[in-house]
């Protein structure tokens, strides 16, 4: 997938999973911990937004991130920072609300169903 990269910086969630569902995206949720734990996508990776700064260094140089939070405001503010710092990225328009309201999967950390609250 390297240089196949997406020319906007907001897609729809119908639009994120399917590139997540395809493996052309890394789905980054920047969510607080207690709202990652009630459910997530199910192939998210949690980074919440206090945490960034200190762990860039986990997100991947050569893929399409698309950013997640709760409703899209959070998700935009890292967008746009890492944006600036050259990662390839967009925001998930709407959030988990969104992700969720589109029939895609929430689950808990140990695969149950979850919820987005």
């Amino acid at each position: 997938m390297p240089g196949a990269y997406l020319d906007e910086d907001e897609v729809s969630a119908v639009r994120a999973i399917e590139l997540v569902d395809a493996g052309s995206a890394w789905l980054l949720d920047v969510r607080e911990t207690h709202e990652w734990e009630a459910g997530h996508a199910p192939d998210a990776h949690h980074i919440p937004l206090y945490e960034l700064e200190g762990r860039q260094h986990e997100l991947p140089e050569d893929q399409q991130i698309l950013v997640i939070c709760l409703s899209g405001g959070r998700s935009r503010l890292v967008t746009d920072a890492l944006n600036r710092a050259d990662y390839p990225t967009a925001n998930v328009a709407g959030g988990m609300f969104a992700w969720q309201a589109s029939g895609a999967a929430v689950v808990k950390n140990d695969g149950s169903p979850g919820t987005v609250a």
